[in-house]
């Protein structure tokens, strides 16, 4: 399936021990996190009730449904101290954090952020929300939003950077020069412009963000491209009459792919840290969105509640380092030069 020296990279990256064990790491959280709806929840993962069974985290159910009057969803928190519901047989089991990380605690005494305790490892913020819950589900956005962004930086840079490259002459000084003008526009401007018009939201920061992620990627795929179209199997395969489009994608592609593996990790750390950044500054996701930046604002605004900065910090840092390595493994394992340089 993979070339010998392919075979032998993804050997050298095994040997990584560090590298190896946070990827290993940072999948597995990732996920977890996919089913977090079944593990940090105030819903049910399993109610019986008159001898039926349901799911409340897989199923709306209304109060109704439950011997209630009204057509909202169930508060099944209540309805679990309700002795008609008890009387019925009704029961129910709990995820393993039993808190919606958009829904406040109102039960607590005095005021939010409350101070972490038996009810709430990591405390709450200033809208008695778990912290915990926040976490875990802004990890998972964190995670999903820099995936999707990898992915359109690969193919965006790929595709602009390698046919800059394998075409070279006036339409690659052209197209660079247009290249050079876009990554010269204000970012952030950007994304307030598009965010008062369209409003602020996943799929806009996405956009907003894959229209510039490309840019660096694309210089290096140019410069492989530039590199690998002059050698003498590529020669080989236009002497004898192979198409452009084999060409690009069967003999240069495949040889050139090394700035994109070692770049990748690093690209991620880079759309991690900009979505915090801009939640941080109140221009990434709309609230009430679990995210870590928004938990960071919230700790400088309540210096007295030290977990909120400690708790969102102390996320960031754990999952950007964990990328780190797998980006200093990857650059490593790719570059034989590099070995001596990660223990």
């Amino acid at each position: 399936m993979f070339s010998q020296v392919t075979q032998q990279q993804i050997r050298r990256f095994r040997s990584l021990k560090r590298a190896w064990y946070s990827l290993w790491i940072l999948i597995g959280a990732f996920v977890i996190s996919l089913f977090s709806e079944h593990i940090v929840n105030d819903r049910p993962l399993l109610l019986t009730y008159k001898g039926s069974l349901y799911f409340p985290t897989l199923k709306f159910y209304s109060e109704e449904t439950f011997g209630g009057s009204h057509g909202t969803e169930a508060q099944y928190k209540e309805l679990r101290e309700d002795p008609s519901f008890t009387a019925e047989g009704g029961w129910m089991i709990f995820p393993p954090i039993p808190y919606n990380p958009l829904r406040s605690d109102l039960k607590l005494p005095g005021n939010p952020p409350h101070a972490p305790s038996h009810l709430h490892w990591l405390g709450t913020d200033d809208s008695g929300r778990d912290v915990l819950a926040r976490l875990i589900y802004g990890f998972r956005t964190s995670m999903t939003f820099a995936l999707v962004l990898v992915v359109i930086e690969v193919f965006s840079g790929i595709l602009i950077g390698g046919i800059q490259g394998y075409m070279g002459g006036k339409f690659d000084i052209v197209a660079q020069r247009l290249t050079e003008i876009w990554a010269a526009l204000p970012f952030l401007y950007v994304v307030i412009l598009l965010g008062s018009i369209y409003g602020q939201g996943f799929g806009i920061l996405v956009l907003v963000f894959s229209i510039f992620q490309w840019i660096g990627l694309s210089y290096y795929m140019r410069a492989e491209f530039f590199k690998l179209k002059n050698l003498a199997f590529v020669s080989a395969a236009k002497a004898m009459g192979t198409s452009h489009f084999r060409i690009i994608f069967r003999h240069i592609l495949p040889n050139g792919l090394n700035p994109v593996v070692t770049l990748l990790p690093f690209s991620l750390i880079g759309s991690i840290s900009a979505l915090s950044a801009l939640d941080f500054l109140g221009f990434g996701l709309p609230p009430p969105s679990p995210s870590w930046g928004e938990m960071l604002s919230q700790g400088l605004k309540n210096l007295y509640a030290p977990w909120l900065t400690i708790a969102s910090v102390g996320a960031l840092f754990c999952t950007l380092l964990l990328a780190s390595f797998i980006g200093e493994g990857a650059r490593a394992a790719f570059n034989p030069k590099e070995n001596d340089k990660i223990s």
